[in-house]
């Protein structure tokens, strides 16, 4: 069992390991604990997509309380059992991060350890009014001022010794703090640069710290080795 899943989540996954098939499993719960441990997608016929360590499980939600028949019980039930550890699927070598970055912080994760507790790093605030970014009040395009390159260089500071950096962030162009983090890396971390291996565009307010990484697992499972060759 995951050791980050909360009381609830955890009555709610003995109850679908358990022999025999446990009866009156409400969706609600069986969802709720998809969504604490797993990629939860919805699709447009009504079922659901759930992801975990490149495991892949669609299930029907279905307009009743209830989480489904035994068989579909007896299938959530492999994919938790297959999805907690892939030993099949390649994974790259080394110590792989995550960076989960907007305006206001950057957290760093540790993709191979579950449950794994981010770092994190803040902008400095010059003027103690709270706010991380102060618009720009004399140009009319009205675009940010560039964050200071302080709060860079200590999120390249704490990623000194991986192997792989994979970043998410929200938005694109010049409001994008992913996107400003990259270039200042390939401008002033030229090596650490080069260990970036991809960048993805997230709506990490809406998601999880789990999903954040079973979504970082699934990309570093599909990279391989081959990645290796390019660094």
């Amino acid at each position: 069992m995951p050791a980050s899943l909360s009381n609830s989540h955890r009555k709610t996954y003995d109850a679908v390991v358990a022999h025999p098939e446990a009866h009156n499993l409400h969706w609600s719960d069986v969802r709720s604990m998809l969504n604490a441990m797993a990629d939860v997608v919805d699709l447009p016929d009504g079922k659901i997509k759930v992801t975990r360590n490149a495991e892949v499980l669609v299930l029907h939600a279905g307009p009743h309380k209830d989480a489904g028949n035994e068989d579909q019980i007896r299938q959530l039930r492999a994919f938790l059992k297959h999805s907690a550890a892939n030993p099949t699927t390649p994974t790259p070598p080394g110590l792989h991060l995550l960076v989960v970055i907007d305006h206001r912080q950057a957290r760093i994760f540790r993709t191979e350890l579950h449950g794994a507790v981010p770092q994190r790093v803040v902008p400095h605030d010059l003027d103690g009014s709270g706010r991380y970014l102060h618009s720009v009040t004399n140009d009319a395009n009205g675009q940010r001022k560039p964050e200071q390159r302080s709060y860079y260089d200590a999120i390249a500071k704490a990623l000194h010794g991986a192997n792989a950096v994979l970043v998410f962030g929200g938005g694109t162009g010049a409001s994008s703090a992913m996107e400003q983090l990259i270039a200042e890396l390939k401008q002033h971390h030229k090596d650490l640069a080069a260990r970036v291996v991809g960048s993805v565009v997230v709506n990490d307010h809406h998601m999880t710290e789990d999903q954040l990484l079973a979504k970082a697992r699934d990309f570093y499972a599909g990279l391989g080795n081959n990645w290796l060759a390019d660094i």
